[in-house]
């Protein structure tokens, strides 16, 4: 399982150190893509991106194909250097905004990276009583 919140930055070249807690969870290769829906960037082991894959080609055509585009065209694989460093590519660092100061957080069978500002703004969103709410559907 994939969690914890990591800062980092992004150098001049578009690289960045990817938290080696969560490397040991993802593999030596994983897969970076556009995240479904947010404008962050998702990150996925091989083995779940292939989870993945299996159950948007199970869709039907006209809802699979806006999928395939979003994730597939993006994707990139991905290969920690000797330093833990990963290249993000220009299109998937400008579709996520990211800049600089980033965020990458565990989400359960996958990562995201963050712009810091917009992951700061979408932590707040949930209230106190929103949480509560939705602990409370979980049985918690």
């Amino acid at each position: 399982m994939l969690m914890g919140e990591y800062s980092h930055n992004i150098d001049p070249k578009g690289r960045m150190i990817f938290p080696a807690k969560l490397r040991e969870g993802l593999g030596m290769r994983f897969v970076v893509t556009k995240g479904l829906g947010e404008r962050c960037l998702a990150v996925y082991s091989y083995e779940e991106w292939d989870l993945l894959a299996a159950k948007i080609k199970n869709l039907p055509m006209s809802k699979a194909r806006a999928l395939q585009r979003v994730l597939f065209a993006g994707a990139v694989d991905v290969e920690p250097d000797k330093q833990g460093r990963i290249l993000l590519p220009a299109a998937l660092r400008e579709y996520a905004g990211l800049q600089k100061d980033v965020v990458v957080a565990g989400a359960a069978n996958h990562a995201e990276i963050w712009d810091k500002d917009q992951w700061l703004a979408e932590c707040s969103k949930l209230d106190e009583q929103e949480i509560a709410g939705i602990m409370e559907e979980l049985g918690l």
